[in-house]
C-alpha cells in the first residue's frame, strides 16, 4: 500500500536518487533480482528477507509495511463446522469424507505458510501441519479461483482476495491471522548496502513511507484507489475499498514494532528449511534511518 501511495502521489520524487520501479511476479523472482544486485529496495514479505541475509546478502529491514494481513478462509460447511467443534474440526473432517482438509497457500516458508503453521502447530495444537492438512501450492492470485471452484476447501489469504471470497456466501471466515499470532509481520522495506552507506536516500525513503503510511491511514479511500490502479487484474476501485476495512489491512512504517514476532516466525522459517538458523533482529534491522527521522 506504501509503494501504491508513494507511487501516484509524486513521494518517490522526494528521494534523492532516480528511482525505477519494477513489479515481480513473485518472491522467488525478487529475491534472485535482490541477490544478484538488479534490485537495490524491495517491499515484499518478511520471509524473503530472512532468507537474503541468511545467505550473506548486506542488506536491512529500514521500515516495516503490514502486519497481521492474512485471513483464513474456507467452505461454509468447513467454517460452521469449526465454529462448532474448534480444533477436532481437522479430525472430524477427516473421518467423515475421507482424506484431509484440502488448503491452499503460497509456499513453504513463505509468510502465510509460516502463520498457518503456527495457526495449527502451536495455537490449535492439533500436530504438524503435513499430517493436519493437505496443502497444496497456490498463488494468490489464483486462490479465489481454486477455491470457488472446490478444488480447495480452504486458504489463507491476504487483502484484497480475502475480500472477494468474502463476498460469496459459500464461504467465510476462520480465523484472521491477527488473533492468530498478534501483530506479526507480513511485507517489509528492505535495502542493500548500497543505499544504507547513503544515509540520505535510506532516511528519505523511510521519510517518504511513513508520509505514505500516514496517508493511507488519513484518506483510506484515496490510498485504495491508488492501489486498484496499479494492481489492476479486475480489482476495482469499490472492490479496494471495501478491503481497506479489514483489519487484515494493518499499514505501519515502525520497524521496532515488529522485531518479537519476527523472532518467533523465524523460528518457523529455519525449520522449514529456507535458513539455517533464525536471523538475529541486529543482522536484520537497520533502524538508524527510522530512529533518525524520529528525533
Amino acid at each position: 500500500m506504501q509503494h501504491y501511495v508513494m507511487e501516484q502521489e509524486g513521494y518517490y520524487e522526494e528521494v534523492p536518487a532516480d528511482v525505477s520501479v519494477e513489479r515481480f511476479s513473485s518472491g522467488p523472482n525478487v529475491v534472485k533480482a535482490f541477490a544478484s544486485g538488479d534490485v537495490d529496495v524491495a517491499l515484499f514479505g518478511i520471509t524473503p528477507a530472512m532468507v537474503l541475509v541468511d545467505k550473506g546478502t548486506d542488506a536491512g529491514i529500514i521500515a516495516a509495511n503490514s502486519r497481521n494481513g492474512f485471513t483464513v478462509v474456507g467452505s461454509t460447511e468447513f467454517v460452521d463446522r469449526y465454529e462448532q467443534e474448534g480444533p477436532a474440526t481437522f479430525e472430524r473432517f477427516e473421518q467423515e469424507h475421507g482424506r484431509k482438509v484440502r488448503f491452499g497457500a503460497p509456499p513453504d516458508g513463505s509468510v502465510p505458510d509460516i502463520v498457518l503453521r503456527y495457526w495449527i502447530q502451536e495455537d490449535l495444537a492439533v500436530g504438524e501441519m503435513e499430517s493436519v492438512i493437505d496443502k497444496s501450492k497456490v498463488p494468490p492470485a489464483k486462490a479465489v479461483q481454486t477455491i470457488q471452484s472446490g478444488d480447495i476447501d480452504a486458504t489463507i489469504i491476504q487483502e484484497p482476495f480475502a475480500t472477494i471470497i468474502g463476498q460469496d456466501d459459500r464461504f467465510g471466515e476462520l480465523v484472521w491471522s491477527g488473533k492468530i499470532l498478534e501483530n506479526h509481520p507480513v511485507t517489509v522495506l528492505f535495502a542493500n548496502q548500497r543505499v544504507l552507506n547513503d544515509s540520505d536516500i535510506a532516511r528519505s525513503l523511510v521519510e517518504q513511507h511513513v508520509a505514505a503510511t500516514e496517508f493511507a491511514a488519513a484518506s483510506p479511500d484515496v490510498a485504495a484507489a491508488h492501489a486498484a490502479s496499479v494492481i489492476g487484474s479486475g480489482v476495482s476501485e469499490e472492490l479496494a475499498t471495501a478491503a481497506m476495512d479489514s483489519p487484515a489491512s494493518d499499514f505501519l512504517s515502525d520497524p521496532h514494532a515488529i522485531t518479537d514476532q519476527t523472532a518467533t516466525m523465524g523460528e518457523f522459517v529455519a525449520n522449514v528449511g529456507n535458513i539455517e538458523d533464525p536471523v538475529a533482529t541486529e543482522n536484520l534491522f537497520a533502524f538508524d534511518p527510522y530512529d533518525t527521522i524520529q528525533r
